[in-house]
């Protein structure tokens, strides 16, 4: 099963970011998407390679961001894609089907199109405006989520949902009463990694 408390990693430099991944990581958190937008190739591979290891010695889950070909090339366990990203039908056949493969949705329509691509999870979002995305899509709110997951009650789909987008340690009771299966945090758990144990009380209680 997928980790319900889910860090999308953050920094603006090589050391930043290997800096932030430890510290979520030493505090409890076990999956870390590596993202690391502007960087060039040979800086990304550098953290990817070295996140790798970390995320191998805290027994983690270590997921990249957008790029496939990395992680096939690094063995990582998988990858997360934006709509605009590689299609997952074809992300599947390099990465093969052991890997996990997680798909950005915004609407009801990116939803019903990432479960015909058999993605393992959605991210779906934003919940609110997050300055970590340049692009970003109508925000959804707890409303927004009811109504979509509600939805997918409603047609029996069950690939496991992951809220992202700006939120905050107050909105998550009230996300986890909704049928999500956990979050995605970037600058919350960038700047308080201690909150770590406290959010995974929160998340996993309603289990």
């Amino acid at each position: 099963m997928h980790n319900k408390l889910q860090y999308i990693s953050q920094g603006n430099t090589i050391e930043e970011q290997l800096s932030n991944i430890k510290n979520v990581l030493d505090h409890g958190c076990q999956w870390v998407q590596l993202r690391f937008k502007n960087a060039n190739a040979q800086d990304f591979y550098s953290v990817a390679e070295q996140t790798k290891v970390l995320c191998q010695s805290y027994e983690a889950t270590f997921i990249i961001n957008d790029k496939v070909d990395l992680a096939y090339q690094l063995d990582a366990d998988g990858v997360h894609l934006g709509l605009d990203d590689m299609p997952i039908k074809v992300a599947r056949n390099i990465l093969g089907d052991k890997k996990i493969i997680g798909g950005t949705a915004n609407t009801w329509e990116h939803m019903q199109q990432r479960v015909n691509e058999n993605c393992n999870y959605i991210g779906l979002g934003p919940f609110r405006f997050t300055s970590t995305k340049e692009k970003l899509s109508p925000i959804l709110g707890l409303e927004g989520y009811e109504k979509l997951l509600q939805r997918m009650k409603q047609e029996n789909i069950f690939t496991p949902v992951i809220a992202i987008g700006g939120i905050t340690l107050e909105d998550i009771d009230l996300l986890m009463e909704t049928s999500l299966h956990g979050v995605a945090l970037s600058g919350l758990l960038t700047q308080n990694p201690s909150l770590i144990t406290t959010l995974n009380e929160k998340i996993y209680v309603n289990i």
